[in-house]
């Protein structure tokens, strides 16, 4: 899938319609439509093809507490924080199982009023 922003390995991503074209950039928590569908191991430019993976574990991941991991409001980071502010997405991504280690689990997106 292109690449419509700069990716960092371990980057959450959402794939998204760019005019019929599918596009990967960061998932963000701060905006609804821009939910978690999958991660990237490798980092990516604008512009060049991404490989995004939609089941597994994320092993470019840093600072994980192991348990619970939700979407955050930083582009592309998940971490052990439940959002609470109003139009912000809450979601779960997966299970921390050690700092550097995600087990992706998607769930439902909920856009908080």
């Amino acid at each position: 899938v292109t690449a419509s922003e700069a990716l960092a390995a371990g980057d959450w991503v959402n794939i998204w319609n760019d005019a019929g074209a599918a596009k990967v950039r960061k998932a963000d928590a701060t905006t609804a439509g821009k939910e978690v569908h999958g991660f990237v191991l490798s980092a990516v430019t604008s512009g060049n093809p991404a490989t995004v993976y939609f089941e597994g574990t994320n092993t470019q991941v840093t600072g994980q507490t192991p348990g619970p991991v939700y979407l955050q409001t930083t582009p592309g980071r998940g971490g052990a924080t439940v959002l609470s502010a109003s139009g912000n997405v809450v979601q779960h991504i997966g299970v921390a199982v050690s700092a550097t280690a995600v087990n992706f689990e998607r769930g439902a997106p909920v856009t908080l009023a």
